[in-house]
């Protein structure tokens, strides 16, 4: 008779993000804008009647993604009681990142001190979602048993970029609600079903909509050069957030049926629309944008911890992560919280 090994389950044990502490409100970056480039008109307040953005966290001059990154991971590590040996994998999950070559979790690696296997994934503000779903597959086949998931934003950067002209601006305008912040998620074998699935919906005609240019491999050999079109973005995402929630039914379950759900905050605006057209209930999700700006890949994460911080995180709940990224796609994650159980 031929054996069956059991299928291994794996689960989140613990979640940690890393905060700096310097605030930037949206009048000091309109008084930033318009005092680097003079020739462009930016009306008081814009950030906030715009994207409902009120402040984001800058991390000090000379910050790396991957200083954000380990900070989380070292502070992940300590409360869990771990070592560095404890590591089976790491995994950097980030749309910023320190270097083209090598992998940026090659870095964040030798600041904690993990000699295990590591290697990155980019998907703009998905990787997370798009790393846990990698850690639970590898979990599942037994290749290893702790996944470390590290991710290390520092979109307050591309507010430097000149804007020399109003249509420059426009373009550049979403980038400067980007924060900074690190965030850590450890994900373990665990002996119930913590990640339950992941779905995804991808619309790749719509990578035009928001860009970042590569100065190494530009064929024009153009200086960096950001441009987000929202118009064109939020076109991009139509009808992609219904798609994720009707694949709550291939696992049994309703929107009402979530305790805590947490999506990806681009802006206010678009927060309440996304809730809006899903049917979600607004008392079940973390406002996270107004305080932060958008984090990109440490957006989930952070909801995640603040909802843990403020009680409405309980064990056995029922969480979805909602996520949203340029290119476009749009992920949905269900999982049953279940921390420290592995």
């Amino acid at each position: 008779m031929t054996s069956m090994t059991k299928p291994r389950h794996s689960a989140i044990r613990r979640v940690a993000v890393h905060v700096p502490e310097h605030r930037q409100t949206g009048k000091e970056i309109e008084d930033d804008i318009r005092s680097r480039n003079p020739g462009v008109r930016l009306l008081p307040g814009l950030l906030r009647q715009m994207y409902g953005f009120q402040e984001r966290r800058v991390a000090p001059a000379g910050t790396w993604p991957s200083d954000l990154a380990a900070a989380a991971g070292r502070s992940l590590l300590d409360e869990c009681g771990l070592s560095s040996e404890a590591v089976d994998l790491l995994i950097f999950a980030s749309a910023s990142e320190d270097l083209e070559e090598p992998a940026t979790a090659h870095v964040v690696a030798d600041k904690l001190g993990i000699a295990a296997p590591v290697f990155d994934v980019q998907n703009a503000c998905n990787g997370f979602l798009n790393a846990l779903e990698i850690a639970d597959a590898l979990i599942g086949t037994g290749c290893y048993s702790r996944v470390l998931i590290v991710t290390g934003e520092r979109g307050s950067t591309l507010s430097r970029l000149p804007a020399r002209d109003r249509d420059e601006l426009a373009l550049l305008l979403p980038a400067l609600t980007l924060g900074d912040l690190g965030a850590a998620v450890l994900v373990e074998a665990s002996n119930r079903p913590g990640l339950l699935g992941v779905r995804w919906c991808t619309n790749s005609a719509g990578w035009r909509a928001a860009t970042v240019t590569n100065p190494y491999f530009s064929p024009d050999a153009q200086p960096p050069f950001v441009r987000f079109d929202s118009e064109a973005l939020a076109a991009s995402f139509t009808g992609m957030e219904k798609f994720c929630i009707a694949k709550l039914a291939e696992w049994g379950h309703n929107p009402d049926d979530l305790d805590l759900v947490c999506l990806h905050q681009a802006s206010v605006p678009f927060t309440h629309a996304m809730v809006e057209s899903t049917g979600l209930a607004q008392d079940k999700t973390i406002a996270t944008f107004p305080r932060y700006g958008n984090v990109a890949t440490a957006s989930l994460p952070l909801q995640l911890v603040e909802a843990s911080q403020e009680n409405r995180l309980q064990p056995g709940d029922l969480v979805a992560f909602l996520g949203l990224a340029s290119g476009a796609s749009a992920g949905m994650l269900l999982m049953e919280w279940h921390p420290d159980a592995a």
